[in-house]
């Protein structure tokens, strides 16, 4: 017989009744029926039920027996008795009497128990990850992370994909986030970075021939922590292909995000064909660029039915600046007063002034709300019948210049589909977010600056881009789209992507136009610039973070939850004890003397 198992604690079934076993685990609940002793005994796999009594010669042991001891346990499998049997676990047909109980590994005094699925606070299940992973709910998440990147993997050679392993120390990089800095022994004075993301590499593998590449890869920044993003590092699928449009980059991520998420989705819907929505739309109807499709309200425009009415605020806003907007978020069935003063409540506690609102209730089909008296009954009609709203629903105003209302726009809109139940729960809506400017207006410097990604081709004619002016073609300059793109799911945005700037002589354009001149793009980015000199090929691409994808097919809202050891919101390891200080002689081998703040 095995030193510590026959069988793993998931694996007896019925066939297996009147077998000699022997199993090992965990203690995960201990039950005394009145001097008969039961056991859930708990693996990796599953739980087993095993039983001492008073006959037992192994009783007086298991008597001893606390939560989390790691056992192994000789004995004989019965089938349970009639009425006892548990029909949600695959083991819950039998049982298995004790014969021996050997203790491998007591445990002392627990900081949080591992049965049950109560929350703990961050500190304690971070210090004590290892308890937590053993928790059910956890450590499925984790098991399902594995098999969602097996399944990646598994997809992203179907077609083509090569997986790739690029380098890990590497150069600081002059854009993006903050660099995480490894000081090197032997060039004193001189650092490596952490890849905030294997960007350039992969690019540089498109310049050497390698038509399509894909990696599960790490990726370090040193920012905040958000509960959409780890603090200090990711995991992204990140990938490049040669020779592409959009539509090829499209048409080879749609299926493998589809797939993945149709695996393990449980049952939801995942949409088939993924919509693109130009970014400006996007703003315009769900005012962010990350929108979540599930959710049907669209917002519109509706400053005419207020330009020149007795709404003196909106009135005088529309006719003092032609630039301010006033638009409309419906809110279909939430056509009552406490709803509507729920939302203007809402609004204040998040700093505005408030929500206008006009609803619509039985009596009063020309609308209620000290708004619809103010511009009368024509105008009320008019914005109902552009919204195809009626009696029951509600609709609420905001006003000013979008580009500054609308990150309060995006978040109210959110809030009324979550308050009058409208988003669907059960499907994951994807869509691309496609044509971002590539250029925009800095109002405080008084100059043209890139709008995102600065090496993505403009989505123009490269002779008419290479001839603009940045003096005298700024109306056209601003109008300008990259080719660049995002993919969205559920209002989470999974990547942004683009096909890349090729040409240097296009990029050295483009960063003129931004106020770059050429000598700091050669000082910056020579590396890329003398590859791209050298015969590159058109190429793109986009890199779907693994752990947001893994958060929403697990149903959870924190990355933490998905994630083997993450840090804190500090970014501190509190398991490991990371960051630490090290040694005088450590600093001394890198040349390195600390200038710490006072405290």
């Amino acid at each position: 017989m095995h030193r510590y198992r026959t069988h793993t604690c998931g694996a007896l079934r019925d066939s297996d009744i009147g077998k000699d076993v022997r199993l090992s685990g965990w203690c995960h609940r201990i039950r005394d029926h009145g001097g008969l002793l039961f056991i859930d005994l708990r693996d990796h796999y599953g739980l087993s039920q095993v039983v001492a009594d008073p006959d037992s010669p192994a009783f007086k042991v298991a008597e001893t027996l606390r939560s989390e001891w790691v056992v192994r346990i000789d004995g004989k499998v019965r089938r349970r008795p009639d009425g006892t049997e548990n029909a949600d676990l695959p083991t819950g047909q039998v049982e298995i009497y004790i014969k021996e109980i050997e203790v491998l590994g007591p445990a002392g005094d627990l900081p949080m128990p591992v049965a049950g699925d109560q929350e703990y606070p961050e500190e304690t299940r971070l210090k004590y990850r290892f308890l937590d992973l053993r928790r059910e709910k956890l450590h499925r998440n984790i098991m399902t992370r594995g098999a969602v990147i097996d399944s990646i993997r598994s997809r992203m050679k179907q077609q083509g994909f090569f997986e790739f392993q690029t380098p890990i120390l590497t150069a600081s990089s002059p854009e993006g986030a903050r660099d995480y800095l490894v000081p090197s022994r032997i060039h004193p004075g001189k650092f490596y970075a952490l890849p905030q993301a294997p960007q350039q590499f992969k690019q540089l593998l498109m310049v050497s021939g390698f038509d399509r590449y894909f990696q599960i890869a790490p990726c370090f920044r040193d920012e905040d922590a958000r509960a959409d993003r780890s603090p200090g590092e990711f995991y992204q699928l990140d990938l490049e292909m040669s020779f592409v449009t959009q539509q090829d980059v499209f048409d080879a991520v749609e299926p493998v995000m589809r797939g993945v998420f149709e695996e393990f989705a449980n049952g939801k819907a995942v949409t088939q064909k993924f919509p693109m929505i130009p970014y400006a739309e996007a703003m315009k109807k769900y005012g962010t660029d990350k929108p979540d499709l599930r959710n049907p309200i669209e917002m519109q425009n509706v400053s005419e039915a207020f330009r020149g009415s007795g709404f003196k605020i909106f009135a005088g806003m529309l006719a003092s600046d032609p630039k301010n907007e006033v638009w409309a978020i419906p809110a279909p069935k939430g056509g009552n007063r406490a709803f509507c003063d729920r939302m203007n409540a809402w609004a204040q506690h998040e700093g505005q002034p408030g929500l206008g609102y006009i609803f619509w209730r039985e009596g009063e089909e020309n609308g209620a709300g000290p708004l619809a008296k103010n511009i009368g009954p024509e105008r009320t009609k008019q914005i109902a019948e552009q919204l195809g709203l009626g009696v029951g629903d509600a609709v609420f105003f905001i006003a000013g210049k979008p580009q500054q209302f609308v990150k309060f726009a995006g978040p109210a809109r959110t809030k009324v589909g979550e308050e009058l139940g409208l988003i669907a729960k059960d499907r994951f809506d994807f869509c691309w977010i496609v044509d971002f400017p590539m250029f925009e207006w800095n109002e405080e410097d008084k100059k043209i600056d890139f709008s995102h990604n600065p090496f993505s081709m403009p989505n123009m004619d490269i002779d008419e881009f290479l001839k603009l002016d940045p003096a005298s073609d700024q109306d056209k300059l601003i109008a300008i789209k990259a080719i660049q793109y995002d993919i969205v799911c559920n209002g989470t945005e999974l990547s942004s992507g683009a096909i890349r700037n090729h040409r240097p002589d296009v990029m050295k354009k483009a960063f003129a136009i931004a106020g770059y001149p050429e000598e700091v793009l050669e000082q910056k980015f020579g590396g890329m610039l003398r590859a791209l000199s050298l015969g590159a090929p058109p190429h793109g691409g986009i890199a779907p973070g693994i752990d947001r994808i893994v958060m929403l097919l697990c149903g959870e809202e924190n990355l933490r939850e998905v994630v083997l050891f993450p840090m804190n919101q500090r970014a501190e390891d509190l398991l490991m004890g990371a960051p630490s200080e090290v040694t005088p002689k450590q600093l001394r081998e890198l040349h390195i003397r600390l200038n710490l703040p006072d405290k």
